[in-house]
């Protein structure tokens, strides 16, 4: 007869052993929501991408590590398309065809954004892009089944605008990148500038993978602006930086885009980037918000998680991302897998507090974000500050 402690210990295994078979095991093969995502991780677009991919996959783990999505783990199929648009349509229609996906996050550019569109709206599925260009959701009933997360180049160009009348320049160069992005923010400069009373005096453009813009800026120096702004990314917002400020020793305000809101543009760039300023979303700079700022929460518990899995700062390409599977997640633990239901659901997200800002989706704004979004910031000592 086997004694009542030997019982007792035997009884208490048994739990053990049952209990981590069902922890090992919680989600079967057919218990899983799929979403896709399309990252540049390689090529031109690789410090936008990469820490897009760091981050979804932390935020995948933290989601499953809770119970997933519904009681189903959740899966997210991750490619990188390169930088290239052909492969981002190839690796777009590999998610919906092969994959079985019920939504797409990314493209991480706007190039590879516009190129998936149609395969995309085709297969009905939604797509959440991690690109600026306002053409990736305008005009709205054209991107049915398309949202983006990023502060659009309208409200970038806007809060540039704002900033020049603040400190009267009143005479601006603006130098873009060869590519739909610098394309889009070309457009909106030209439409916005001049309705704030700001004069262009000189407009260049150069390729991303040019080893230097010399010859533009030279042209822009003899226009005698009081002010300079590019809209590029990196690496060839840092090569206009260096050029700039380093071989033409023109003392005169640099204004970027949000593209070079992220540490590569500052490495680069190196002291040149001193004194630079942008308009960007919060997250640089989230330690120095008030206490009631409404996103400040969800900024600094991101910047932690992040830095505590990976060792280093994230960007605001990263918080795209966030923000972007959020939405999607948010939405499927609504309406579960159903596209057309995840489709609806985002369309209709009020005050979701994201990394990019406060968003309010309407049938009309796929967007969903507003001025307030926005701060302008400056780079001081290879550090993010608040400009003033």
């Amino acid at each position: 007869m086997k004694s009542p402690k030997l019982c007792s210990f035997l009884f208490f295994s048994l739990l053990l052993i049952a209990f981590f078979a069902l922890s090992s095991n919680v989600f079967s093969a057919d218990d899983v929501y799929k979403i896709g995502a399309i990252f540049s991780t390689t090529g031109t677009g690789s410090s936008l991408g990469v820490p897009e991919e760091n981050t979804v996959k932390m935020l995948e783990s933290e989601i499953n590590s809770t119970g997933g999505i519904k009681g189903k783990k959740l899966q997210v199929i991750i490619y990188d398309d390169a930088s290239d648009e052909t492969n981002a349509r190839n690796k777009a229609s590999k998610l919906i065809n092969e994959d079985k996906v019920c939504a797409i996050i990314g493209p991480t550019l706007s190039g590879t954004s516009l190129a998936i569109i149609d395969t995309a709206q085709n297969a009905k599925i939604p797509l959440i892009s991690c690109a600026a260009s306002v053409k990736i959701v305008e005009p709205v009933n054209e991107r049915y089944w398309v949202f983006k997360t990023p502060q659009s180049d309208v409200l970038v160009g806007k809060r540039i605008a704002e900033y020049l009348k603040a400190k009267k320049l009143t005479k601006v160069a603006i130098i873009t990148a060869k590519t739909p992005f610098g394309a889009s923010g070309k457009e909106q400069l030209e439409k916005i500038l001049p309705e704030a009373g700001i004069t262009i005096v000189a407009k260049e453009e150069f390729n991303e993978k040019d080893p230097d813009v010399l010859v533009q800026l030279t042209k822009i120096k003899s226009a005698n602006p009081q002010a300079v702004i590019c809209w590029s990314i990196s690496p060839g917002g840092a090569i206009v930086t260096r050029n700039m400020k380093n071989d033409l020793k023109m003392d005169i305000p640099l204004i970027m885009s949000h593209g070079v809101a992220n540490k590569e543009y500052i490495n680069l760039s190196g002291d040149a980037a001193n004194g630079v300023v942008f308009p960007s979303g919060k997250l640089l700079v989230a330690n120095d918000l008030p206490k009631n700022d409404p996103q400040k929460l969800t900024l600094t518990k991101y910047v932690n998680n992040y830095k505590t899995k990976y060792g280093s700062e994230p960007s605001t390409f990263g918080g795209h991302a966030w923000d972007a599977l959020m939405l999607v997640v948010n939405a499927m633990k609504k309406v579960g897998n159903d596209p057309a239901k995840i489709r609806a659901e985002i369309e209709k997200t009020k005050k979701f507090i994201g990394t990019g800002g406060v968003f309010n989706f309407s049938p009309t704004d796929h967007n969903g974000l507003d001025s307030s979004c926005l701060v302008m910031v400056k780079i001081e000592n290879g550090k993010w500050v608040l400009a003033k």
